[in-house]
């Protein structure tokens, strides 16, 4: 098991920007792909990012494409999602999680997560 820590939200009003880290425990980090996930109030968790082990391929949900970018530092054993020209309906609580890869932006295909981080956009 990995444990995963994010860190990085908060408020902030529509238009501006907010960068989210999540910090693995494992050395063994890079043999992970990761994932951002977020959950609204009353809505089921979904797929926002995803990143490769080496950090190759990126994925995203069509929504935040333009405006996130996941990336990854192996070295510090942790995992990035910039978020831009944020909108009120990026309001949720975000979720990293370390996976197998083989379905990066499935929620089954992640066996670790971390406890989450609430963003909230203000219009």
């Amino acid at each position: 098991q990995v444990q995963l820590v994010e860190s990085g939200g908060g408020l902030v009003q529509a238009g501006g920007s907010l960068r989210l880290s999540c910090a693995a425990s494992e050395r063994t980090f890079s043999r992970y792909a990761m994932g951002w996930f977020r959950q609204a109030p009353g809505k089921e968790r979904e797929f926002v990012a995803a990143i490769t082990r080496t950090g190759g391929i990126t994925y995203y949900t069509d929504s935040v494409k333009g405006r996130f970018t996941i990336s990854r530092d192996n070295a510090k054993n942790s995992v990035y999602l910039q978020m831009n020209s944020l909108e009120p309906e990026d309001t949720a609580v975000y979720y990293c999680a370390a996976g197998g890869g083989w379905s990066p932006k499935k929620k089954s295909d992640y066996d670790n997560w971390g406890q989450g981080t609430q963003v909230t956009v203000s219009s």
